[in-house]
């Protein structure tokens, strides 16, 4: 330590101890203290509070968006800024937690009696209690950044009484401003590094001035420095995205630094803006809002203006319909709900009938979802006309995308997201107020919440009202309704994007987004009574003799991958191949078929794993001949991958393959139709609702793990917290450590799981319920069996299950296929349709006990045994169009 250094300290530590901001200490904890320099160039003593921070529970509570602050202002005449003395120092560290403040230094350890600067959740905090301090004033005639306070007025007469009432507030609670950085009864102020008047807002000249003479870069972090200020400033900057990308890309791990003629035009031209830039007016709401986009292969533009003397210019980035999602997110804080119709001008001419449309591919669901919370009109104007976003968009250094293929979502599959959520929800706010449990919760909430006793408040203190709807802790409450739990059961349990979990992956599904008093018990009781869960899941779940791998540091470093055959032919695969993730547990589920080489095994992986994640460090996989070919091996040594193969006859080392095969044999047996035909198009939804679900290993979603957040499950209109690319950095980081401990806790658990080695048949459905008649031994039992169930009626214990009953999950009344010369036959109910195919007639069938969802196409010569029912379809048929000929 210098000697300006350690006059630094000591006068840190002697001011602080005169203060009482500080004290000796005894705490068996210490961090450590370093020094940064002012902008006046004096020292100042920080806190390393790094490992503090690592350890301690994050609170979320949120900071003001920048652009939600200045939207408050847009008919403010007059300004007074006041700066907090002593900002986060002003709020005492609670009692008996002053040990975890603790520091060390050559003079000795001390502790912070108040909260200091360096921890993590000192800005959540510090905000919580200005706006706690000015709830009823703020976004009224004061908008608070930490320790940044602006008063405003629309009237300037008014001003002085507002500034009164601050000031007051402040003396009350001991809490000083600092004179020299304070402003008042100003018309021009400074405020978060913007310039604010009645015109609107503008750069301040400072930092205009800090980018103009900023040097050239010669270093990816030196870049990164002035990509990170001048990002602050890009909502003045026309095109910023385009014109910053040279540097975007120079900062990329893969990019090996040049600097050259492309990034010093780009630095050069981004400092030239910087002095051109405008002043962006302040939004009236009670105008109408011009929302013009346009977009051309990777690139997008967006304006949004209002009639009057001046127009706000905006621009952003990205493709024609997104064009207008983009720009409706990005001013959110104005276009959402307006009384007025949003009037959108597109050169597109079928933008204007896409919100009418009726089938929509999975994006566009997505999209139409969000659209519906703003009131908008599309109308279409030629480009020719579209002068301002076409020159955002049609700049000649953006090259055109290929087209991207789109999956369709089945219907089915689509009926059970979308609109039926948003009917969810709709039918929640409408039967809230008929609980008799809730009414004297929401009356607290909506009446009387401020005249209520202590006690009250304190049992209602984590709900809330917002949009006409409940919530508790953040969750919608669901009122004491059958049916509409029922239906939230259906949703996250019985339909494909659920997959059919057990009791502990559904109520954590649910409790996502919704919350109701014993929705533990209502999980258990449906799963447990789930007809489809009880016919194809195994009877028992067999200890299986473990063998644990090595824990990896992070995701796909070792993956596992492994084949499941025996398939009928669905789009040319009989086969999938299965990769697991052996970290996150995410996995793919890829179609393909029995007969793939090592080649073919190779390329596979590279277009659907690979592009993905990368390449793993290890691979794990059965003996087969495909994973131990010539051609694997010499690929997995030119690209350092270590293959492990499980030993013959023991594949315990491929244990997590084989678990998730018996996921998707029972998830494609739960949807695929009655003759297996199309179980490749179940794969993709099978993968989702796989990586959807919670694991027990490591207590979180493989997903989650892999992308920091969980998916969107179905679209809704419940405010859900997307986090910002920073927090989500943060959260993976810190999730994967809470993952790597779960994993080595699960490796111990199984290392002292001795267990048994069952062995398994490919599942085929099970049948029931059949009623017990007699108990033969404790081993078995005897059966009343359908007469048409021609076999044997004494069971081993072992291939029997309970069954669970409820009136609301009937077992469908099933009859069970008649026997006829060993062979299996079912009885058709209707022929549906019929069509001709080959030279083949084939026919439609509706099966007797069956749904439509079993409904098959038949050809002719296997209904030998239903002819009558031919002959009636045709008959009906012929009926049908003679009658249709005399209407002619």
């Amino acid at each position: 330590m210098t000697d300006a250094e350690s006059k630094a300290l000591k006068q840190h530590i002697d001011e602080e101890l005169a203060t009482g901001k500080i004290r000796p200490s005894t705490s068996s904890a210490g961090a450590p203290v370093m020094f940064v320099k002012k902008a006046d160039g004096s020292l100042c003593l920080v806190v390393d509070y790094r490992k503090l921070n690592d350890v301690t529970q994050k609170n979320v509570y949120p900071l003001p968006r920048q652009d939600d602050l200045m939207a408050k202002l847009r008919h403010a005449k007059m300004f007074t800024k006041l700066d907090l003395r002593w900002g986060y120092n002003n709020v005492r560290i609670k009692e008996g937690d002053e040990w975890k403040m603790a520091f060390r230094t050559k003079y000795g350890l001390f502790e912070y009696l108040v909260m200091p600067f360096g921890l993590t959740n000192a800005p959540a905090a510090f905000q919580h209690f200005m706006n706690d301090l000015f709830r009823d004033l703020i976004d009224v005639t004061v908008v608070i950044y930490l320790d940044d306070i602006l008063i405003f007025s629309e009237k300037p007469e008014d001003h002085p009484t507002h500034v009164r009432e601050v000031l007051s507030r402040l003396m009350k609670n001991q809490l000083f401003c600092k004179l020299s950085k304070c402003h008042f009864h100003v018309t021009t102020v400074d405020y978060l590094g913007i310039v604010i008047s009645p015109a609107g807002f503008s750069m301040d000249q400072k930092k205009i001035k800090a980018v103009t003479t900023w040097p050239t870069p010669k270093t990816v972090k030196q870049v990164q420095a002035f990509l990170g200020f001048v990002n602050y400033l890009r909502r003045f900057i026309p095109n910023f995205s385009s014109v910053a990308r040279p540097l975007h890309n120079l900062t990329k791990k893969e990019t090996p630094w040049s600097w050259g003629s492309l990034e010093e035009v780009a630095f050069q031209e981004l400092k030239s803006l910087v002095t051109r830039s405008p002043v962006l007016i302040h939004s009236n709401p009670d105008l109408p809002y011009y929302l013009e986009t346009d977009a051309l292969g990777v690139a997008m533009g967006a304006i949004l203006s209002q009639r009057g003397p001046d127009n706000a210019n905006y621009d952003t980035h990205d493709k024609e319909l997104l064009a207008i999602i983009k720009a409706l997110e990005e001013w959110q804080i104005f276009l959402e709900a307006t009384d007025r119709p949003i009037q959108v001008f597109t050169d597109h001419r079928n933008l204007e009938y896409w919100m009418k449309a009726r089938t929509f591919n999975r994006r566009h669901a997505r999209w139409r979802i969000f659209l519906s919370d703003y009131n908008f009109e599309i109308h279409y104007r030629p480009g020719k006309q579209s002068g301002k976003p076409d020159a955002l968009s049609r700049r000649s250094d953006y090259v055109e995308l290929p087209s991207e293929p789109e999956v369709m979502l089945p219907a089915e599959v689509f009926a059970n997201t979308s609109e039926e959520e948003l009917e969810i929800v709709t039918e929640i706010r409408s039967k809230l107020r008929e609980d008799p449990s809730l009414e004297p919760i929401i009356q607290f909430l909506t009446e009387d919440a401020d005249n209520a006793p202590p006690s009250i408040r304190k049992a209602y203190r984590d709900y809330d009202w917002e949009e006409d709807l409940l919530w508790y802790r953040g969750k919608l409450v669901v009122p004491d309704s059958e049916p509409l739990k029922e239906r939230l059961l259906r949703e996250f349990h019985d339909s494909p994007l659920a997959g059919h979990p057990g009791q502990q992956r559904t109520l954590e599904l649910i409790s996502r987004n919704y919350w109701w008093p014993g929705m533990k018990s209502s999980a258990k009781e449906w799963v447990e009574c789930c007809p489809t869960c009880q016919a194809n899941r195994r009877a028992h779940a067999p200890v299986i003799a473990l063998k644990p791998l090595e824990v990896p540091s992070y995701p796909f470093h070792t993956i596992s991958y492994d084949f499941i055959t025996g398939f009928p032919k669905s789009n040319g695969h009989d086969a999938i191949l299965v990769v697991i993730d052996s970290f996150s547990k995410f996995g793919h589920f890829i179609p393909t078929t029995k007969k793939i080489t090592s080649k073919g095994l190779a390329e596979l992986f590279i277009s659907q794993v690979w592009k993905l994640h990368g390449l793993p460090v290890r691979t794990i996989s059965d003996r087969g001949t495909t994973f131990t070919g010539k051609f694997l091996r010499a690929l997995y040594q030119r690209l350092g991958i270590k293959p492990s193969f499980s030993s013959a006859y023991h594949p315990e080392s491929d244990g997590q393959t084989e678990r998730v095969n018996q996921f998707i044999e029972f998830y494609l047996r739960s949807y695929v139709a009655a003759d297996h035909s199309d179980w490749a198009s179940w794969l993709p939804l099978a993968e989702y609702a796989y990586n959807n679900a919670k694991h027990s290993a490591t207590g979180k979603t493989p997903f989650e793990l892999v992308y920091g957040r969980n998916p969107v499950m179905n679209p809704s209109n419940i405010p859900a917290n997307v986090p910002e690319a920073d927090q989500i950095a943060n959260t993976l980081a810190q999730e994967w450590k809470e993952a790597e401990s779960a994993l080595r806790m699960s490796k111990e658990r199984m290392g002292g799981n001795k267990g048994m080695v069952p062995e398994y048949s490919v599942g085929d459905k099970r049948l029931g319920p059949f009623e017990i008649t007699e108990k033969i031994s404790s081993h078995a039992y005897r059966l009343k069996l359908p007469e048409t169930l021609r076999i044997h009626d004494v069971f081993y214990v072992g291939l029997l299950s309970k069954t669970h009953e409820s009136p609301s999950q009937p077992f469908p009344e099933r009859p069970p296929p008649e026997t006829i010369e060993g062979e299996e036959e079912y009885e058709v109910e209707q022929i549906i349709d019929s069509k001709r195919q080959q030279g083949k007639w084939f026919y439609l069938i509706k099966w007797k006990g069956y749904g439509p969802e079993d409904n098959s196409w038949e050809p002719e010569d296997l209904l030998e045994h239903s002819q009558e029912e031919i002959k009636r379809f045709n008959q009906a048929r012929l009926r049908k169009a003679r009658d249709a000929a005399k209407s002619l």
